[in-house]
């Protein structure tokens, strides 16, 4: 970023310097035009001074060091003081005298240390200028220094409030990212549960079937062809997983597995599944993660036929219309002669958690008459 685009995203920063440097020039400009002249902060009561080469001196101090107060603030606050000190010593009273309050504000505000004993020598120091300007005036009383100090104390109990509220800020940040980093890494890990349960599942009882083929050289050449292509695919799909790792990933590396449910169907059939399909209407123009999430529904729920049910009749029914996607899929009774792979009970909890996300609805459990029957209604055009 070179150029104007980097001078306009400096000035878009409310704590940058490039704020500063004009509000330092427009106040040394201001405090010399005839209207504001001897129309500053006055206190003590002295008479007005007509300008000379020290009230240009003041109006420096106290104007100029502005431009700096983010980088070096008790060096802004202490020439500020000056300038303010002699400004009102020798009676100028000028429009540049506004800058004390700011520059306190910047040291309470932006000191992260030793703010305790800026404040502490402020207030030292302002009781001599006081017992002087109570000299050399006409004999104010004590009451307008201890109101002015008062009001100086509001610009620090101001500039802590600031610290305080970026300080809030900062920590509900800090928050918000670990909150996101932690949903992130739950939709990873749910990722990667539907990719390589499904495919490991399935080349797992494809294996084993295949135990059982020597003696049929045909029958054994398709179960072993099946266990490459679920292999081949259970890489494929984790490519695509980890290219939404990628920081630098675009749009187009990251297509998700949707309009595949006949693959899946029939990878599901080959490792001896008898799978019915039926799918009605065609998918609204937009879908979200809608497409997605039901994709999953049906991926999560054959991975269960094959592990707890294996052999079973399943039925899997996929509706589209333009409000919603339902999905159902039933497996009869277990038949199943070999014993099913251990689970962790993630599957299901986590194709809960995305539809109820998605404002959809989920259902699973037993059936009556025996077997497993999974429900799910998913609103279309659902945000991912």
């Amino acid at each position: 970023m070179t150029g104007l685009p980097r001078i306009l995203e400096r000035w878009r920063r409310p704590d940058a310097a490039l704020w500063y440097a004009p509000l330092a020039l427009l106040l040394l400009a201001a405090s010399f035009l005839p209207g504001f002249r001897s129309n500053g902060t006055e206190l003590g009561g002295l008479p007005d001074r007509p300008f000379d080469a020290l009230a240009v001196v003041a109006i420096a101090l106290q104007s100029l060091p502005l431009a700096g107060r983010r980088r070096w603030p008790v060096i802004c606050f202490g020439l500020v003081s000056l300038g303010f000190a002699l400004d009102q010593l020798r009676g100028y009273h000028t429009l540049a005298g506004t800058a004390l309050p700011l520059a306190l504000i910047s040291v309470a505000s932006l000191v992260e240390h030793h703010r305790r004993a800026v404040a502490i020598a402020f207030s030292a120091a302002y009781v001599p200028l006081a017992v002087a300007l109570h000299r050399l005036g006409p004999g104010e009383p004590p009451s307008e220094f201890v109101t002015f100090y008062l009001a100086v104390a509001l610009a620090w109990g101001v500039g802590v409030w600031l610290r305080n509220t970026r300080a809030v800020e900062a920590e509900r940040r800090r928050r918000v990212a670990e909150d996101t980093r932690t949903a992130e890494r739950a939709r990873i890990a749910r990722e990667l549960h539907d990719v390589v349960t499904h495919h490991v599942t399935a080349m797992v009882v494809q294996a084993e079937a295949a135990r059982y083929l020597t003696a049929a050289p045909d029958r054994l050449d398709q179960s072993l062809t099946a266990v490459s292509d679920t292999g081949r695919r259970a890489i494929t799909d984790l490519r695509h997983l980890l290219d939404l790792l990628n920081p630098d990933h675009g749009p187009q590396a990251t297509p998700p597995p949707v309009g595949r449910l006949l693959t899946l169907v029939e990878q599901t059939r080959r490792a001896g599944q008898p799978v019915e399909f039926t799918e009605e209407g065609a998918p609204a123009e937009s879908t979200g993660s809608a497409d997605l999430v039901a994709y999953r529904v049906v991926q999560e729920s054959l991975t269960n036929a094959l592990k707890y049910a294996h052999g079973s009749a399943t039925s899997v029914r996929v509706r589209h219309s333009e409000k919603e996607i339902s999905v159902e899929v039933s497996t009869d009774g277990s038949t199943s002669k070999t014993a099913p792979t251990g689970g962790s009970g993630r599957g299901l909890a986590g194709l809960r958690e995305r539809v109820d996300v998605l404002g959809g609805d989920f259902s699973a459990g037993p059936q009556p008459g025996g077997g497993f029957l999974v429900r799910v209604r998913i609103p279309a055009g659902s945000p991912s």
